[in-house]
């Protein structure tokens, strides 16, 4: 993909649109110095002949940079060959004609001297300088400059003839070249400057590109691992247990009955509780409650869920309405309170659990804490339990800060906090 990016950026490759332009803008003064030679001019200055023969190849050109089958016939050739064509075609015919329409003498009638042809051919050389610049930069703008000197100086000595003034041509010639050297020389330097951004684009979109397939990537390992785990914290230990009381069943069944039968009902219940765990967690795998209830009302009902499963005395403290809020910010504030609720309803043991939601000059805050058995945070964090690093992991990529405390028999708190979070901005939902 980055080589394709980089080969539309090539010199050869911007000819396919920069030609019929280049090539229309010079038949376009083509045509209007005939109409200013017809109209303004009793004898015109260039004959007919001039135009026909600038005008057949400006179309030829023109046609042949929309034939596909001949550029590529062509290759490299075709723009160093229209350049040379409609660079020299000016410059020869020029020269030739004022010889054979005005003679040798000094009046050459208005508008009719030569430094007068130099000027009327200017424009359209200075069209085929920028076509230069713009495909092949500095050094070859040199080339070009030195090469129309060159050919319009012999030329113009070739053909010169006693009477015909010397020095106010050479005059205009000079200005021309140093002109024209001028103007090459700041349009190849903004072309290459273009170029350089462009490619800085390019490299910059593939980057783009590569982060973007990564954060997916990872994005799915997360998801994969948050699976991985509310199955093992339903269905496996739901299986688990199941198939102990079966096997203490099995063994009590015929020595004692009736501790069978009671073995046999905690199985059932077990069941139950299984299987109602595994189809909440595949419901809330499936749903989608921030895009339903919004923010504020899928936390509420979050926490009243899981204060019910786990028997808790909730204190609920949200604010009445939030400032609009980035998706990314919303997923990471929704899935971390939902990780941690979880570790309270599983882990913690507590009777009380607090969950606060506020907004003012300190950022955006979430806070969940219990008064529950708590755990020792480094052991937590060696082992992986807890989800601490799933959670860690989310604010990370969000740009919040996450504060996890906790101490055996003290309980547990945590805090996600976002200070610039009417700032934030993401493109992938966590």
């Amino acid at each position: 993909m980055i080589r394709a990016m980089k080969e539309q950026s090539h010199p050869e490759n911007a000819t396919i649109p920069l030609f019929p332009l280049a090539v229309g803008l010079w038949l376009g003064y083509l045509l209007l110095l005939l109409l200013i030679d017809r109209s303004f001019y009793p004898r015109p200055v260039f004959p007919p002949v001039y135009y026909w023969v600038n005008g057949i190849i400006g179309l030829a050109l023109l046609g042949a940079s929309h034939r596909t089958r001949l550029r590529n016939w062509l290759g490299p050739t075709f723009a160093p060959l229209a350049i040379i064509l409609l660079s020299m075609t000016p410059i020869v015919l020029g020269q030739v004609t004022q010889i054979l329409q005005f003679g040798p003498g000094p009046a050459n009638g208005p508008g009719g001297g030569p430094e007068a042809i130099f000027l009327r051919t200017m424009p359209l050389l200075l069209i085929t300088l920028i076509l230069t610049a713009w495909l092949y930069g500095w050094r070859y703008v040199i080339i070009f400059n030195g090469g129309v000197a060159a050919l319009t100086l012999g030329l113009y000595l070739f053909l010169f003839r006693p009477g015909i003034p010397l020095l106010p041509p050479l005059v205009v010639l000079l200005i021309q070249t140093i002109t024209f050297l001028v103007a090459g020389y700041f349009i190849s330097t903004l072309i290459n400057q273009l170029r350089r951004q462009h490619e800085a684009l390019v490299d910059a979109n593939a980057r783009l590109v590569d982060y973007a397939a990564t954060l997916e990537q990872l994005t799915l390992s997360r998801e994969r691992n948050r699976l991985a785990r509310e199955l093992h914290d339903t269905l496996a230990h739901s299986l688990s247990a199941l198939s102990v009381q079966l096997e203490t069943t099995k063994a009590y069944w015929d020595v004692e009955p009736e501790t069978a039968r009671q073995l046999l009902e905690q199985s059932l219940e077990t069941t139950r509780t299984g299987l109602n765990e595994t189809r909440r967690a595949l419901k809330a795998l499936r749903a989608s409650p921030l895009e339903d209830l919004g923010l504020l009302l899928a936390l509420r009902r979050l926490a009243q869920n899981a204060a019910e499963r786990g028997q808790l005395t909730l204190h609920l403290d949200l604010p009445e309405q939030l400032p609009p809020l980035p998706s990314a910010v919303e997923q990471c504030i929704y899935r971390v309170a939902q990780e941690a609720l979880e570790n309270v309803v599983r882990h913690a043991r507590a009777r009380n659990m607090y969950v606060t939601l506020s907004d003012d000059s300190d950022g955006l805050v979430l806070s969940i804490r219990d008064d529950g058995v708590g755990f020792d945070l480094q052991t937590a964090q060696g082992n992986g339990h807890f989800g601490l690093a799933g959670i860690r992991e989310r604010a990370t990529v969000a740009g919040a800060t996450l504060e996890v405390a906790s101490e055996p028999g003290q309980g547990a708190s945590i805090r996600l906090m976002f200070k610039e979070h009417s700032h934030a901005h993401s493109s992938v939902d966590l």
